[in-house]
């Protein structure tokens, strides 16, 4: 039980662990360390999958300090978006009942998952009179209306549209993930010296570098003797693959060469039914790996592709390019060069880029990367991994992270 002399942190993320969203990891890893902060942190999440309704987790729990409350109806899977929407919309009503009994209420922190949870952490905010912290992981309505499920000057765009407006305006601290992502904001509505630009860490706590000899996910999935070019992660519309696939159905012959998407989402559809209507044997997909077997499915790896759509760049983030980059492996940037991604491969000298529907330029570099001699694939892995090690570690960001969300 909480202490009486801890403030309390109360935190709206609709997606947690052990769900295996990557936003929910980042929502716990944040929460721990303000634990160690002296607070007392409470955590409103579904107690059901996001991706997978059927995955139903336990109502309250205790994690590293974090006191985490699950809340039922509130997630019913992504088939739809009325069906999301409905999971939405059931979550941010039980939160905002919750929040505003919540006892000792000192601050909130909300991301965009669910896009509408500022909604609730205003309300919140409107009766308690603490301070929020806003982590934007990405921006809506402009991913919605980007990948065509929008329409502008629709309600629910002109709904976001002010919901944006109304949480810069208030929130304390704004954590843009990028320098693109805080211009985009910053030209919603000004934000100045309550905006804080931080990328997401890896998660270091599960991940390090495995041998290929004595990896036992490249042995039971058959990848000893290939080269792995490996998307791991949430596969979406936002970050479009078409180049890769249509690369791998010209490089059928090279026996070599095997792709492999882990990870769920929308996309992952797509991917299949190309799979299957090109007949492909060199692309597989997979689901998403537990947690604590990660280190070996990103290990497996000869080469991370890590993808932006072009006209996503500053509404969405690459997080999975840090654990990529923390398990020292080279990277495959599929994507405009003017983004983060681009300004990380260039930095770091970290592998190869591709821009979207250059499949000649896709095959010739494919081509060349299995090539490679392994001292070369090694050497531009390590690179990667010092980036880390440099400027990106979980200890330096995630402690920036919680200054922010201390500031007064």
């Amino acid at each position: 039980m909480a202490s009486k002399k801890k403030p309390t942190l109360l935190i709206i993320s609709q997606v947690y662990p052990p769900d295996p969203a990557a936003v929910g990891q980042y929502m716990h890893e944040a929460a721990a360390q303000l634990v160690k902060r002296g607070y007392h942190v409470i955590v409103y999440a579904a107690s059901r999958g996001y991706d997978d309704p059927s995955l139903k987790y336990i109502s309250r729990e205790v994690r590293d300090g974090v006191d985490i409350r699950r809340l039922s109806l509130s997630s019913f899977g992504k088939k739809t978006i009325a069906i999301r929407l409905l999971g939405q919309l059931l979550f941010l009503f039980q939160v905002m009942l919750r929040g505003v009994f919540a006892l000792r209420l000192n601050r909130i922190m909300v991301s965009t998952s669910p896009p509408m949870a500022s909604a609730a952490a205003i309300f919140i905010r409107f009766f308690r009179r603490v301070p929020i912290t806003y982590w934007v992981m990405d921006i809506n309505p402009d991913q919605a209306l980007v990948v065509g499920q929008a329409r502008e000057g629709s309600l629910m765009v002109r709904v976001f549209h002010t919901l944006n407006r109304a949480i810069l305006k208030r929130a304390r601290g704004v954590v843009a993930l990028d320098r693109f992502m805080a211009e985009r904001l910053e030209a919603k509505t000004p934000v100045g010296e309550r905006m804080a630009v931080l990328p997401p860490w890896p998660l270091e706590g599960y991940l390090e570098p495995v041998p290929y000899g004595e990896n036992p996910f490249r042995k039971e999935h058959n990848l000893d003797e290939r080269f792995v070019v490996m998307y791991s992660g949430n596969i979406s519309p936002v970050h479009p693959v078409t180049t890769i696939l249509e690369a791998a159905k010209q490089l059928q012959d090279n026996d070599r060469l095997v792709f492999l998407f882990i990870g769920g989402g929308n996309g992952k559809q797509l991917i299949d039914k190309f799979i299957a209507t090109e007949g492909l044997k060199n692309v597989r997909t997979l689901p998403f790996q537990p947690l604590d077997q990660i280190k070996y499915s990103l290990s497996a790896a000869d080469a991370h592709l890590v993808s932006m759509g072009d006209e996503m760049v500053g509404i969405v983030h690459p997080c999975k390019i840090y654990n990529a980059m923390t398990v020292a492996r080279p990277i495959l940037y599929l994507g405009p060069k003017k983004s983060h991604a681009g300004e990380l491969m260039e930095k770091f000298r970290m592998g190869w880029h591709i821009e979207h529907g250059d499949v000649a330029g896709a095959v010739q570099t494919l081509e060349e990367m299995t090539c490679a001699a392994p001292a070369v694939l090694t050497e531009i892995g390590e690179r990667a991994r010092a980036g880390i090690r440099q400027e990106l570690s979980m200890e330096s960001l995630s402690g920036q992270f919680c200054d922010v969300v201390e500031w007064n």
